[in-house]
């Protein structure tokens, strides 16, 4: 699978051999093949973020997300994409690139404060939503995850929050969640959050989910939400998940992760790694044998 990022070509297929910022057992890889798990999940860290004036005026005033929600979607998932499992150098040229974009971000919000994307306080936010949105998505919404498993993740999570200029990636659910404590006092409502959502309501972001889900989604995104988060942001009850959504997100999550494409970047990556294309798709007692095998 080829991609480009603002013009720089992306090869997930090569340099055969080269290592991803994380390896193949890790629960990343397992996590970020489910199309399903990203679309939510990085709504919801989008949401955790847009509750800080400081990154929602970052974001809105200087970022093409209104006049080009797919393009800046579409950027956004290929970054993560690379980040989880390109070559890394790849992923260490194109997150530079970001972090140079994010360098030129700075301003005032609305009530006078200055802020500059390149704060350690707001990259450290930035990276751990996108981390809680990833994992809660998918042990919602597509297989439940051991509390092991949340733990490995959220430490592997540092590989990449390290590359994007975080200083503090929160270790586990728990370190989370004391983080958000600490931010909480900040969190507000606003008028930017709402017309966010409608925009991921209206389908121009993630065209290629069928419209019948993107409510679905949008209303899966804000039950992610820390239940006093949702409060301070004034997500009431016409935001609030049925069964009918619960249920066809699962089904749509569980098809996600069967779905194969042998172009795709888990595939292309796994056999830059000498592992089968449908590496990621065997249980887990296969892929350790492939793995040993692999050395």
């Amino acid at each position: 699978m080829q991609d480009t990022y603002l013009g720089t070509r992306i090869d997930f297929s090569g340099p055969l051999g080269e290592p991803a910022l994380l390896a193949p057992d890790s629960v990343q890889w397992r996590i970020y093949k489910n199309q399903i798990a990203l679309g939510i999940g990085g709504i919801a860290a989008v949401l955790l973020e847009f509750a800080d004036a400081r990154i929602r005026s970052g974001v809105w005033d200087h970022s093409t997300y209104k006049a080009d929600p797919i393009g800046r979607s579409r950027r956004t998932g290929t970054v993560a994409l690379l980040a989880c499992y390109g070559p890394a150098s790849a992923a260490k040229q194109v997150i530079g690139m970001v972090n140079r974009m994010h360098g030129k971000v700075k301003g005032e919000t609305p009530s006078g404060e200055r802020y500059r994307a390149l704060d350690p306080a707001l990259l450290d936010w930035v990276a751990a939503t996108a981390s809680y949105g990833f994992l809660s998505a998918y042990d919602r919404f597509v297989a439940p995850l051991s509390d092991a498993d949340k733990d490995r993740f959220m430490r592997d999570s540092e590989a990449i929050g390290r590359e994007f200029g975080a200083r503090r990636t929160p270790a586990s659910i728990a370190e989370f969640m004391a983080m958000l404590e600490e931010l909480e006092p900040r969190f507000e409502p606003h008028p930017i959050i709402f017309e966010f959502l409608a925009i991921i309501q209206s389908g121009e972001a993630a065209p290629s989910i069928p419209r019948f889900l993107h409510r679905a989604v949008a209303r899966a995104a804000v039950s992610l939400l820390p239940p006093s988060v949702r409060r301070r942001l004034e997500l009431g009850r016409e935001y609030d998940l049925t069964w009918l959504d619960n249920r066809m997100l699962r089904l749509a999550g569980l098809a996600a992760d069967r779905h194969r494409d042998p172009n795709g970047a888990p595939s292309q990556a796994a056999v830059r790694l000498g592992l089968p294309a449908d590496f990621l798709y065997r249980s887990e007692r296969e892929q350790r044998r492939l793995l040993a095998a692999a050395g």
